[in-house]
């Protein structure tokens, strides 16, 4: 066995360290949890499935959507199992909803702290950490019910556990990562795969141990991935689907249909069977009517820019700048496997992001922002350091090679173009909301140019003036991202699609949509405010969604239907005469769609099926199995509006609401058209 290289002696932190990370930390958690409440359910879609897992376990197991396990999310339910928890020892509460995600979010930032840390010292930390911890959309999702948050705190633990299996060529480190990536996947199922070969890969380069061992500790964390990934699918697969729930999203009612599909590579391909979007999208390039333009621009413009890209020229061209100064180092060298390691997150999943076919929202870049943080911190402190050596600081500048000799006035002069860059981009990114606080735009502007020039001549200042020059840098380059995390934590947001910051110019619209118009024709069933965060204040169009019983108009208060994106509480009447009598039912109510359920069911608290899934386009349950229900007294009402088939899927929905509507009498409960289908009344 091959003798693997010991850590060198630990230097003790400046004083100082431990106060600024307690700061850092506290104003992360301020950040994530002011206010939280006044988002409500947020994303009611995954609110409902906490809800069920909270008084099911059979539900909390499958990541059912109601506590009668009709059908699942079309998620893997690790996340859902934090909120389920939360919400037995709790109650049902929107805190106790979000305040899970809030805490994913602050450990995220301690994590990464912890990583960076490790090697390139505290201050890289703390950059690190506070970059992540503004980054708009971080906070948009640190503040939200979907899975993202803990899909980032399971990624960035996984890089932690990588860089300390690099340090001494660790077997239970390299495992541990297999386990936290197989978490990852139970978490935001393949999403969670993007990292492996990067992490992989640099282990395979820079363990300090021979190659065959580092193949078969690779093997090994492969191993650990299949299993604490697979228990759960397993479970799914060889339970009968008569004694599970239907699977969200697939057509076939298989767990490896969505992963591989609807959740895998269609979202690459856009071939997602079922889905509203996907499939190129009407416009050149493909992505998809909630994904933008795909190409390598994709995660700078539009809205997207506003969410990610603050500092991301910054950390490429850190990234860059770090590789050379690592130079021809050793094969173990930390220096450059940090950067494989951060940079090769940031490209492998920026560049899938910025062409998959698929559906694409923009809050799915949150996953850049820990890589983003951790190459700002690590280039700037490399960058930094290196700037000692200029003359007349004290350093001889005049020995060794020609590029040793120019080394420090390169890394000054990259120091500065970077800032330089940073606060032009910034200028831009501003420029999409030309009404929201325009002096901000210029002072970012001018307070980042007279930095770098300061940079320049930092050399010939006084250090007494370096802390000056560094918090004006800093508070030039963060001062953008900061002001959109702050109005992000002040906004409340609820839907699907959620967004951070203010409107932009050229970002999406009303649900989603370029424009706010659904391409090709698609109507969007019931109404109420943009889901992402009703800061449009539009209203979904009005009238009968096709093929569904009961109109489901645009309305704006209790009584108003729900949606494909979004659901709306239902009136004190409505929800009165869906309480009545049941507890002799197994469903309260059936109604087409998953948001248009959530909305019934947080209400009552009572199971509400979903019939359809998400989008109303899966085949659960088909119009026999309905009528079986109905025959058996199972289900109560039916809830008319809802839902939409789009991109293929299956028809059992319209099916059903057809029939519903040609056997059941309608009646209208504050402009919402209800079925009572225990009376078996034919309708006039």
């Amino acid at each position: 066995m091959d003798r693997t290289e010991t850590l060198p002696p630990t230097h003790r932190s400046p004083a100082w360290t431990r106060p600024a990370l307690v700061v850092l930390l506290l104003a992360t958690g301020l950040l994530y949890l002011w206010g939280l409440g006044a988002s409500g359910w947020a994303n009611s879609f995954y609110a409902a499935a906490a809800q069920a897992g909270s008084v099911s376990w059979k539900a909390f197991l499958y990541g059912s959507s109601d506590a009668a396990n009709s059908i699942t999310v079309d998620k893997t339910p690790a996340s859902l199992w934090l909120m389920a928890l939360s919400v037995r020892v709790f109650g049902l509460n929107s805190w106790a909803m979000l305040v899970p995600q809030a805490l994913c979010g602050v450990a995220s930032v301690g994590v990464l702290y912890a990583t960076v840390k490790r090697w390139y010292g505290p201050v890289a930390g703390l950059i690190a950490g506070a970059v992540l911890a503004v980054t708009p959309v971080a906070t948009l999702m640190f503040r939200f019910n979907n899975p993202d948050a803990l899909l980032v705190l399971l990624l960035v633990a996984g890089a932690y556990a990588t860089v300390r299996a690099l340090e001494v060529a660790s077997t239970r480190w390299i495992v541990l990562v297999g386990v936290l990536v197989g978490f990852g996947f139970l978490t935001k199922m393949l999403q969670a795969f993007l990292v492996v070969p990067v992490f992989a890969g640099v282990y395979l380069l820079a363990a300090p141990t021979g190659l065959w061992r580092r193949v078969r500790q690779l093997l090994l964390a492969g191993l650990a991935v299949v299993v604490s990934a697979g228990w759960w699918v397993a479970i799914v697969e060889l339970v009968p689907a008569s004694a599970r729930p239907y699977i969200g999203g697939s057509q076939g009612n298989s767990i490896l249909e969505l992963t591989l599909g609807y959740n895998g590579l269609g979202r690459i391909t856009g071939e997602e069977v079922g889905s509203v979007g996907g499939g190129g999208g009407p416009r050149g390039g493909g992505g998809g009517p909630f994904s933008g333009q795909t190409g390598v621009l994709r995660m700078f413009g539009g809205e997207i820019g506003g969410q990610i890209s603050w500092l991301l020229p910054a950390a490429l061209i850190l990234l860059v700048a770090g590789l050379l100064l690592a130079g021809r180092a050793a094969r173990t060298d930390r220096t450059r496997a940090g950067l494989l390691l951060w940079g090769g997150w940031l490209l492998v999943t920026g560049l899938i992001f910025s062409f998959m076919s698929g559906i694409f929202h923009a809050y799915y870049t949150v996953a850049l922002a820990p890589a983003i943080g951790a190459l700002v911190g690590i280039g700037v402190t490399l960058l930094w350091r290196q700037r000692h050596a200029l003359p007349g600081s004290g350093t001889d500048a005049t020995a060794g090679t020609r590029w040793q000799r120019w080394r420090p006035l390169a890394a000054t002069v990259t120091l500065a173009g970077t800032l330089a860059v940073t606060v032009w981009w910034a200028w831009v990114l501003l420029g999409r909301s030309p009404d929201w606080y325009p002096w901000l735009r210029t002072a970012v502007l001018v307070a980042g140019l007279v930095g770098a020039a300061l940079i320049l001549l930092a050399g010939r200042l006084p250090r007494r003036l370096m802390p000056v020059v560094l918090g004006l840098g800093a508070a030039a380059a963060l001062a953008g991202p900061v002001a959109y995390a702050v109005q992000t934590a002040a906004t409340p947001h609820t839907g699907s699609i959620p967004s951070a910051g203010p409107s932009v110019a050229g970002g999406f619209g009303r649900g989603g949509f370029p424009g706010g118009q659904p391409p090709g024709g698609m109507q969007l069933p019931g109404g109420g405010q943009r889901p992402g965060d009703g800061r449009d204040g539009g209203q979904a169009p009005g009238g009968q969604a096709p093929g569904l019983p009961g109109g489901g108009q645009g309305r704006d208060a209790g009584g108003g239907m729900g949606g494909l994106l979004d659901a709306r509480e239902p009136s004190a009447a409505l929800r009165a005469l869906l309480e009545r009598d049941s507890g002799d039912y197994t469903w309260v109510a059936a109604t087409v769609g998953s948001n248009n359920a959530s909305g019934y069911q947080l209400a009552t608290g009572d199971p509400v099926m979903p019939i359809g899934g998400f989008n109303g386009s899966d085949p659960s349950p088909t119009l026999a199995q309905f009528q079986g229900y109905v025959a058996d007294g199972k289900i109560h009402y039916f809830v008319g509006g809802g839902g939409f088939r789009a991109n293929g899927g299956s028809s059992a929905s319209q099916e059903i609401a057809a029939w519903v509507e040609e056997t059941f009498t309608a009646q209208t409960v504050d402009g919402v058209t209800v079925y009572d289908l225990s009376t078996g009344t034919e309708a006039s």
